[in-house]
């Protein structure tokens, strides 16, 4: 698995573990990888990058640590690295590990422990990294308020029932709206590899915080629609790129305990920012204009969202750069001191840094002769993973929340609500939204993906009816608004802790390593454009169906996204990159097939209560108990 025939893992030892891969595959698609100096079939890559020391002999291993220390760089830690390679090859078992010190094997034990117990600088490059996410979530809904002002100044709102062109103004709101997440889907997005590539993770979320966070001025100073498009087609280069890189950078970064809740952090804050954006049109909502600048108060909204990326354009560069970038350009002296502030102990650093080093050369090697684009979509694993993840990223739009998101003050004012009042109505559906994200932190692991899923579809659905029907309700009756707030609040109930953090955490698990960068374009991609297209749109269908009608549409999408999910979304949860591997491996149609049988099963025993024969097990590894029938019911 190495550049020479002299590296640091043994060949003996590459070839006993490629005969073994060989002989797990599920799949063949005639391509073989050059590893080594062994081929191995390339359908099992990824059981290789599960772990690429699987089966060396701890002697070995402290061999291929020392000569790893010399060779770049890092003599001085000779010892630290005979320990971190001993240790990468399986964390769990420092107990046992002799040659560690009574003072790293607590320190180890308490890693395992007390998980959140961290340096200082893991936190900082947290907070960091999730105010960068609330930047996402004011940028989303600043917008809503905003709206209601900007649309009158610049002739986009209808005069009457009777305007001719209330049709071309309904479809000119949703472009002015909808602009920042078309250049997301189109082109910002598309640009995450190459300037991570040439800048770096914090040089990425440096340069995609400065134009969030001139975009947003830029909006505040704009005097015509087409002016006010512009400016928001250019934010998306802002959000595109960071929505990828930001939660990678923090998955690099943060040690394994605790990857999973950090990657989840994302969305918790992007829901907080979603949040503030709402209290930002709030508090300038009563704004008065000035003797020469007419709408002062919308322009204030806009240029709100802006603030929060000046505190991580001037904090990303006091936090350490991602050791696996540095490594990627043989900077591994640097790369190690990122580690070092990183961890509590030297020989932690030492362990990630020498784990990082031999995933890098194995996925080097499976590099050398594929084109990764298009094995994206040609290799069956990583193909089914691909749609899994379209078809969250798809229905965290057409489930319905963004409507809610960028038009929720203006279905509140038709629904009879005042300004204030529609105004302190979308608030209150942002405190919502982040508040019922936090029990996710623990569900998403516990309860699992998918079962969050196919719990809340249904429910989003029947909310979303209740909103739309509750139109019907004459104005003059107080259960009119009543209703219709209590729906869209039960809504964002459901939603939170589902729909929201699922796909980005999904997406970022779902791909394996040689393909994750290319696999999370395409994800936050697919996100960004069905949100250019629900946000273009809802103008015009609220205007064409009524609010009935387009409240019934969305409904009607998570009864569709319901099946989505039962039929082609497997469970991720928990899962090893090993079992990911044999779980994306089922074909599709075999899953498709089992989930429709499990269907009436599991109603029968779970809502039922009936006793019924037991399923046999979709999958057969070693890990196969989580989707039998005794779990969740996500099989």
């Amino acid at each position: 698995m190495s550049r020479d025939s002299n590296k640091f893992i043994d060949r003996d030892y590459s070839e006993k573990r490629d005969d073994s891969i060989s002989d797990e595959h599920t799949e063949k698609n005639g391509t073989n990888t050059h590893v080594g100096g062994v081929d191995i079939v390339h359908d099992n890559v990824n059981a290789l990058l599960a772990n690429p020391l699987a089966g060396i002999p701890q002697d070995q291993l402290m061999l291929d640590g020392e000569n790893f220390a010399r060779q770049y760089g890092l003599a001085h830690l000779t010892d630290e690295f005979r320990k971190g390679a001993v240790l990468a090859q399986d964390p769990l078992a420092f107990e046992h590990i002799d040659i560690l010190t009574a003072e790293e094997k607590t320190a180890l034990r308490r890693e395992q422990t007390h998980r959140w117990d961290q340096p200082f600088q893991l936190y900082w490059l947290v907070i960091m990294c999730s105010v960068a996410a609330a930047v996402q979530g004011m940028d989303e809904t600043v917008i809503n308020g905003a709206q209601l002002f900007f649309q009158q100044q610049f002739g986009l709102a209808a005069t009457g029932p009777d305007d001719p062109r209330a049709g071309q103004k309904q479809w000119l709101q949703g472009l002015v709206n909808s602009s920042p997440y078309l250049c997301c889907a189109i082109l910002g997005c598309w640009l995450t590899d190459p300037l991570n590539r040439v800048f770096g993770r914090r040089g990425t979320i440096f340069i995609t915080a400065t134009i969030s966070f001139i975009t947003c001025f830029w909006q505040a100073f704009t005097n015509s629609w087409p002016h006010l498009f512009i400016a928001r087609f250019f934010l998306g280069l802002g959000i595109g790129p960071k929505s990828s890189t930001v939660p990678v950078y923090a998955a690099e970064c943060t040690p394994a305990p605790i990857r999973g809740a950090l990657v989840m952090m994302w969305q918790m804050f992007t829901a907080f920012g979603i949040m503030v954006g709402y209290a930002m049109d709030l508090a300038f909502l009563k704004v008065p204009d000035t003797h020469n600048i007419h709408g002062l108060n919308w322009r204030l909204m806009l240029a709100s969202a802006g603030v929060p990326a000046i505190i991580v354009m001037s904090q990303v560069f006091f936090c350490p750069e991602s050791p696996r970038w540095l490594m990627g350009r043989g900077r591994y002296a640097d790369a190690y001191r990122s580690l070092e502030r990183l961890r509590r102990m030297k020989v932690q650093a030492a362990r990630d840094l020498y784990y990082i080093h031999v995933l890098l050369e194995a996925e080097e090697a499976l590099n050398r002769t594929h084109n990764r684009y298009y094995e994206l979509f040609s290799v069956p694993r990583n193909r089914r993973a691909a749609l899994a993840s379209f078809i969250v990223m798809f229905m965290q739009q057409f489930c319905g929340v963004n409507v809610i998101a960028y038009y929720s003050t203006q279905v509140f004012t038709e629904a009879g609500f005042s300004i204030t009042r529609a105004f302190l109505a979308s608030f209150g559906f942002g405190c919502i939204n982040f508040l019922f994200a936090l029990p996710a932190v623990k569900t998403i692991d516990t309860f699992g993906r998918r079962s969050l899923l196919l719990t809340t579809f249904p429910l989003m659905s029947l909310f979303l009816l209740v909103t739309g029907f509750a139109f019907y309700i004459p104005e003059s009756s107080k259960a009119h608004i009543g209703i219709i707030a209590l729906g869209i609040y039960l809504f964002g109930m459901v939603y939170s802790p589902g729909e929201g953090p699922v796909p980005f955490t999904y997406s970022a698990e779902a791909f394996p390593l040689y393909v994750r960068d290319i696999g999370m374009s395409f994800a936050t991609a697919t996100c960004w454009l069905f949100n250019f297209v629900v946000a273009i749109t809802f103008p015009r269908l609220l205007g064409a169906f009524q609010p009935q009608g387009a409240f019934g549409w969305y409904a009607a999408w998570n009864l569709i996204g319901f099946m989505l999910i039962l039929l082609f979304v497997p469970e991720t949860k928990a899962l090893s990159l090993e079992e990911l591997d044999q779980v994306f491996s089922v074909p599709t149609r075999k899953h498709a097939a089992y989930q429709l049988k499990a269907l009436p099963h599991h109603f029968k025993k779970y809502v039922l209560r009936m006793r019924v024969e037991p399923m046999e097990p979709l999958y057969h590894h070693e890990g196969a108990k989580t989707f039998a029938p005794k779990g969740s019911g996500h099989a």
